[in-house]
């Protein structure tokens, strides 16, 4: 037998062993009887007995194999309302899977395909060949290894280099999969590993989720170090991942991967996973209830505004740049700013927490505030001497410039005004008579502050125009690190009020323009027959020309001209959604299905919500949570038509 024959032997013999453990592991663990609060994941080898564990025959193994496709193929049994989710340590024993062809794939893809149907979601990661001299122009080598991990530690590594080469095809499940709107990708830089995949192969990976933007949105989150993979598994899993530069720095295109890189590179994946899981709070309790598409709806809503989202932060840290070629390469990088189709490095980077400043500056750095106090504290008198409210000095001498008004006194100072007022107070103890002090009514600083809409906006521009005057009452002084942690808190309300009243922040149906998928799909074909060209195989780039001719009614064989690659490589792919509603708006509309009670209700939500997250120490005096709604309540009564602006 030749060596490359014996090295074919070699590896087809371990891969069968795996799989064959897989399965035998799935069917050990689903007829298991024990209670779900002691059902464990465990590792596909250790599970078995001790004489399970020698190879089994390669007749045996296929015989397994076909019955596991015979299974997936029937139609699934009904599934538990609640899904056992494993622990962190429990995911991180299963040992992963090397796929290096498309046989291969389709022989693994339904316990995948069975594991998305339970939770859909994969951890993803990619792995390059970082060397110096990769390219003639300065870009990365193209992705050699996808990592991908399902919910119980099923990780499958799907070697790229046979399929580059024209060797191998991509299989339709594999390409679906990747570009499956309804399946999660997470990990750190999923993104950005999307805009690799996409340049290197034409392969279009959707629904992605980057951890760094749920570990910030968490707020119980700890995060001490940073938010690379290695910071995050750390803080909130405790796992501590190898990242050492002759790992990442492996040849990842070898013949054969050592045990030492496959670890490392399912590790990562798996990681990617259990984080998400851990930061949804669905670790090792009953997960989410699982019937058709409501655990993916559920899981998306926990994601809403994170899906696609490159992550955009700045660090001072970036592991893989420094991997792919020093500091020449970095000052590359800073100095122009790359086509949208190049992706830049990601995956390890550490990127600071932005709660967080490396350089200890306190939060709130950055606001702008006040030149000059809020808060004169003038007074303004009727004809009769009745005080009506306090004012700003520019306004009070607003009125003794036009000759309506009258100077009583300099300290204070207080205008008598020469005409009858539209209104006056309903009693000398209303909020508008009070003094009020240039301070942080939190902290008392005062020597920055700026102010501070208890009611946000975005909400207050949609109320009638009853409710919008005389609304300083919720217009505070806050000082700048105090003004940014209530926007924080403001930012978690914001996020339960649009899951209560279906609200999405955005718009109605989550973005104000709408993805148009099949230009989308023409952009990325035309991006990676430019980028890729030849190094496409024959049969893949036949495919994305087909495509890109069937958008532009060119005729079928009729050859694509630069221009016409250029033109649909710049295809604009968002469309305007008719659909949109803001945020704010619908949920001021929600409210004002009840009339100005439920106005009310929405503006003392928010009042109280200030008391509660911020607990200030020095509000003015009168300062209250049902400020003017009896007022308003006796001037236009229940019933008064709320006309929203």
């Amino acid at each position: 037998m030749s060596h490359r024959g014996l090295v074919t032997a070699v590896i087809t013999t371990v891969l069968g062993a795996t799989l064959g453990g897989l399965l035998i592991w799935r069917v050990y663990r689903t007829k298991r009887k024990r209670p779900p609060s002691v059902q464990k994941v465990a590792d596909p080898v250790e599970a078995l007995p001790p004489a399970e564990k020698e190879l089994p025959p390669q007749n045996h193994r296929e015989e397994e194999l076909a019955a596991a496709e015979c299974r997936t193929t029937q139609p699934p049994p009904p599934v538990q309302a609640q899904v056992q989710i494993p622990s962190s340590e429990q995911l991180l024993r299963v040992k992963p899977v090397t796929v290096n062809s498309e046989e291969e794939w389709e022989r693994l893809w339904p316990l995948m395909q069975e594991e998305l149907s339970v939770v859909p979601v994969l951890g993803l990661d990619c792995e390059w060949v970082k060397t110096n001299g990769v390219s003639v122009k300065g870009q990365a080598s193209a992705v050699s290894l996808l990592q991908l991990a399902s919910f119980s530690g099923l990780c499958v590594l799907v070697r790229l280099p046979p399929f580059r080469s024209g060797e191998q095809t991509f299989p339709l499940s594999f390409v679906e999969v990747l570009r499956d709107p309804h399946v999660l990708k997470v990990g750190v830089g999923c993104y950005e590993d999307g805009k690799r995949l996409t340049r290197d192969y034409g392969l279009s990976l959707t629904c992605t989720v980057d951890l760094r933007y749920l570990a910030l949105r968490q707020r119980q989150t700890t995060v001490n170090n940073g938010l690379s993979l290695k910071s995050l598994a750390a803080d909130l899993l405790n796992v501590s991942l190898d990242k050492s530069l002759e790992l990442r720095c492996s040849d990842w295109e070898a013949d054969q991967l050592t045990l030492e890189q496959m670890n490392y590179a399912a590790r990562d994946a798996q990681v990617s996973v259990a984080l998400f899981l851990h930061l949804l709070g669905l670790r090792s309790e009953a997960g989410p209830a699982h019937s058709s598409g409501s655990c993916y709806s559920e899981l998306a809503a926990r994601c809403q505004g994170l899906v696609d989202v490159p992550f955009r932060g700045r660090g001072d840290g970036d592991d893989r740049a420094a991997a792919d070629g020093g500091g020449g390469e970095r000052r590359r990088r800073t100095m122009r700013k790359p086509p949208a189709y190049e992706s830049p490095e990601s995956g390890d980077q550490q990127v600071p927490d932005p709660r967080k400043n490396n350089k200890r500056k306190p939060l709130g750095v950055g606001y702008s505030a006040r030149k000059s106090p809020l808060y004169d504290n003038c007074f303004l008198y009727a004809p009769d001497g009745q005080p009506l409210c306090t004012c700003d000095k520019k306004k009070a001498k607003w009125y003794l410039d036009k000759g309506i008004g009258v100077l009583q006194s300099e300290e204070p100072f207080v205008v008598k005004l020469l005409f009858e007022p539209s209104g006056r107070p309903d009693s000398q103890q209303d909020y508008y008579l009070t003094a009020k002090e240039n301070l942080c009514v939190v902290c008392g600083k005062e020597d920055s502050y700026i102010r501070k809409n208890i009611v946000p906006h975005e909400y207050r521009r949609h109320f009638p125009t009853e409710m919008k005057d005389h609304n300083s009452h919720d217009i505070l002084l806050l000082c700048t690190s105090c003004h940014a942690a209530s926007n924080v808190h403001d930012g978690f309300l914001k996020q339960q009020l649009a899951d209560e009243f279906a609200a999405p922040q955005g718009c109605e149906e989550g973005v104000r323009l709408l993805e148009d998928s099949d230009r989308r799909r023409v952009r990325s074909a035309a991006r990676a027959l430019l980028t890729a060209g030849d190094g496409l195989p024959e049969r893949r780039r036949e495919e994305l020309q087909a495509l890109i001719r069937g958008f532009l009614n060119a005729k079928e064989g009729q050859e694509l001209t630069s221009e016409a690659l250029q033109h649909a490589a710049g295809l604009e792919t968002r469309i305007f959604n008719e659909a949109y509603v803001p945020h704010g708006l619908k949920l001021v509309q929600a409210h004002a299905e009840r009339g100005l009670r439920g106005l009310m209700d929405l503006e003392r939500r928010w009042r109280q919500h200030f008391l509660t997250a911020m607990r200030p120490r020095h509000l003015p005096p009168l300062w209250s949570v049902d400020h003017n709604h009896g007022k308003f309540l006796r001037k236009y009564g229940e019933d008064l038509p709320v006309k929203l602006n």
